[in-house]
């Protein structure tokens, strides 16, 4: 099908989508707390979502039961938000949300620590973030996609983490997910070139521990191999003629 190029009108309904998605985000983040459920997370994001007036991408996307992607520790993606699943100091948890604005997709996660967390927790969530930013660095019209992925790869090695290979990153307009897929790994070819009115959504997952992962029996939620924690952080990302336009920043 190839990689959509978005027109200017297209473009400005990607920002607004992108940018009341950054409010679902916020109020969830200032939300967190210890003794609060997954499920109540869920809720409030949901509401938030169509008191924006928007409709959230992810519930019953495949089947998928919830508006929002919550998942603690080891639980790397796609945790199923739960009113028994309760949030305790020192815990960490990914917060995946995306809507849809007018027929427009975004989506972007982030990783929060719940109340204080060790060093180690706090350590693996700044690196996460930060080999995104690595990623976008190479986000410019004329390179390729892969120089992305290889970005990331060369700045998490460093750290001994685990790079997940099962999911990647992926295109988004008025799909959820569009072409081109995106890895967060080293790539041996240089997949397609970039081209200004690209939206692309970037999303590092990192394993403190190793790199494999496995599905639990509720069939979406992946969990690290080892029981290692994982963290989330992905943002919906202009391409451009000159500098990326990070779409879902606050």
């Amino acid at each position: 099908m190839g990689i959509s190029i978005k027109s200017e009108r297209e473009i400005e309904l990607m920002r607004e989508s992108c940018r009341l998605l950054t409010i679902v985000h916020k109020e969830m983040e200032e939300a967190i707390r210890p003794g609060m459920s997954t499920m109540d997370i869920d809720i409030l994001g949901d509401k938030t979502i169509r008191k924006l007036g928007c409709i959230p991408n992810f519930k019953n996307y495949h089947g998928y039961p919830a508006s929002i992607c919550v998942s603690v520790n080891d639980e790397v993606v796609h945790g199923i938000p739960n009113k028994k699943r309760i949030l305790q100091e020192g815990d960490i948890v990914s917060l995946d949300a995306g809507l849809i604005y007018k027929g427009f997709h975004s989506d972007a996660a982030r990783t929060h620590g719940v109340g204080e967390i060790s060093p180690e927790a706090k350590k693996l969530i700044e690196v996460t973030k930060q080999s995104f930013f690595e990623g976008i660095k190479m986000a410019k019209e004329g390179n390729h996609l892969h120089d992305i992925s290889n970005a990331i790869d060369a700045y998490v090695r460093q750290f001994g983490y685990g790079i997940v290979r099962e999911m990647v990153g992926h295109g988004i307009g008025t799909k959820l997910h569009e072409d081109p897929q995106i890895p967060n790994f080293a790539q041996l070819r240089r997949g397609p070139k970039l081209r200004a009115g690209m939206t692309l959504a970037i999303e590092p997952m990192i394993n403190m521990g190793r790199a494999d992962v496995e599905w639990l029996d509720d069939d979406w939620t992946v969990v690290t191999e080892d029981g290692s924690l994982s963290a989330h952080y992905e943002n919906t990302v202009l391409i451009t003629d000159g500098e990326p336009e990070i779409l879902t920043l606050y």
